[in-house]
């Protein structure tokens, strides 16, 4: 077998953990947009307000999905080239 190739375990480690930073960024997202939203729905914020704090529980559902995207996967990466 070549050095330079990755084992098909790697390789399944590899999709494991793309999946489990895709699922838990769509989690996190998720739930930031729900907490962002909590308010909308406890005042009863309708018309602009509600419009621009979906936008922002939106806009903040995403930064923290991408945030927990790049970290796990970031992490997985530096473990892969330490050889753990």
């Amino acid at each position: 077998m070549d050095m330079g190739r990755e084992s098909r375990w790697e390789k399944d480690t590899m999709t494991v953990e793309i999946v489990f930073a895709l699922v838990t960024a769509a989690a996190l997202a998720a739930v930031v947009l729900a907490v962002a939203l909590v308010p909308a729905l406890v005042f009863g914020l309708s018309g602009p307000a509600g419009k621009s704090t979906l936008a922002v529980g939106a806009l903040l559902g995403a930064a923290a999905g991408v945030w927990r995207l790049v970290r796990v996967l970031g992490r997985f990466d530096a473990q892969r080239r330490k050889g753990r």
